[in-house]
């Protein structure tokens, strides 16, 4: 057993339900603050940053063994805040590398890119993560833990994985000063039947510069 799976098993369990939802807590509180615009030249550094360390606390939510909730149905948690706005400001923000073309399952044979978009992602996690704070400010720590373990493994981690992908290849193409494909008429609304190079036929070439300026990224 290695010391990592030594020490899972052994922390006491209030110890890492706290650090979990400080982590999770402080993501939200992050990406919120990003999300206002203030201080767009660093929009992306820092998303690439933040996911990333959510990521961390995912992986030891899916390294951990099943939690089980104390009951049997979910308690209501009342209405949830609306990501809605959140949202648009991240659209208008990322514009225009918010569209970005992913394969949702690498484990699926032959299978076709789709189209997504970061400022969906990013609403879809806040809104995963809150749901399951929401149960952990109510005193119900193992919902919450329950809660946030299972939208890891079928919903927040694979979308978090998926925009993480996406800033890493932004960040890359502006630093090695690489010039970005723009995904001309790819949308979330429409299919992606093609493969890279039909997608290459129908885009259009953007040059990493012209965004590097907006989203706070350097070429070297």
């Amino acid at each position: 057993m290695s010391d990592a799976t030594l020490h899972n098993a052994t922390q006491d369990p209030d110890d890492f339900a706290v650090s979990i939802s400080d982590s999770i807590e402080s993501f939200i509180v992050a990406v919120t603050e990003v999300a206002k615009g203030d201080e767009p030249d660093s929009a992306v550094p820092f998303l690439l940053l933040e996911i990333s360390q959510l990521l961390l606390t995912g992986g030891r939510l899916g390294a951990h063994e099943d939690f089980v909730p104390d009951e049997r149905y979910e308690p209501d948690i009342g209405p949830e805040p609306d990501v809605d706005e959140l949202r648009e400001r991240f659209a208008n923000l990322l514009d225009p590398v918010d569209v970005y073309s992913e394969v949702f399952d690498p484990y699926v044979p032959r299978s076709e890119p789709v189209a997504s978009r970061i400022s969906d992602d990013l609403a879809d996690i806040i809104t995963d993560l809150r749901h399951g704070l929401a149960h952990y400010r109510a005193g119900r720590v193992s919902e919450a833990l329950w809660w946030w373990q299972f939208s890891y493994l079928s919903n927040w981690g694979p979308t978090a994985s998926a925009a993480l992908r996406a800033l890493q290849s932004l960040v890359a193409h502006v630093r090695l000063d690489q010039p970005l494909v723009e995904l001309d008429g790819l949308d979330t609304d429409s299919d992606v039947t093609g493969d890279e190079e039909q997608l290459a036929e129908e885009a259009g070439k953007v040059m990493a510069a012209e965004i590097a300026g907006p989203l706070g990224l350097r070429a070297t």
